[in-house]
């Protein structure tokens, strides 16, 4: 379910397309993997993504703005929302680009971002969806044991809470500003 706590959300910076449209035959996931800047860069870079946006999800309060989710007292999660069309690209696809692009074994922090709302998150829309996530989960948390990484997997995988867009200064920030702050950085492990 999404929410717009907003009166205006302007159109995807880059495909202009309305943000809130779901076509037919397409999925949503929710990825937080960090601050939601560089991660939803690095999915709108991707074919077969037919838009993302960002937001907060998977707290108690209703329509959180952004300084509320920076205290962590809300449990909200900065995430990218993504639409996708399955025939064009996998979710195994999505996901593999998940797992190396952060690392999914620092809790409640992504890098130098410390706090409950960069925890690392997959918000499933479907069983099918959920039980692909876990199977990548353990897929990834033997890659990285190969290469040496013992520490545990924290990524929190369930069914997806209600969304609620970020402000539009937020949506596609890195296109509009190029060179803003891109937090992401993987632990190196390529997914097997």
């Amino acid at each position: 379910m999404t929410m717009n706590k907003q009166n205006t959300l302007s159109p995807h910076f880059l495909s202009h397309v309305d943000l809130e449209t779901v076509p037919l035959n397409h999925e949503v996931i929710y990825f937080g993997m960090g601050c939601f800047w560089g991660a939803e860069r690095l999915f709108w870079q991707l074919s077969g993504v037919y838009s993302t946006a960002v937001g907060y999800t998977g707290g108690e309060q209703p329509n959180p703005n952004y300084k509320e989710v920076c205290t962590g007292t809300t449990n909200h999660v900065e995430v990218v929302k993504i639409v996708f069309d399955p025939t064009l690209i996998s979710l195994e696809t999505l996901l593999h680009s998940f797992w190396q692009s952060h690392n999914p074994t620092q809790g409640m922090r992504q890098g130098n971002d410390i706090g409950t709302q960069y925890r690392s998150v997959i918000y499933t829309h479907s069983n099918q969806q959920l039980q692909i996530a876990q199977k990548t989960q353990q897929q990834y948390q033997e890659a990285l044991e190969k290469q040496g990484i013992t520490d545990p997997i924290t990524t929190e995988i369930m069914p997806a809470h209600p969304f609620y867009f970020a402000e539009d200064y937020h949506q596609q920030y890195l296109a509009k500003n190029p060179n803003g702050y891109c937090g992401l950085g993987g632990t190196g492990v390529c997914f097997l």
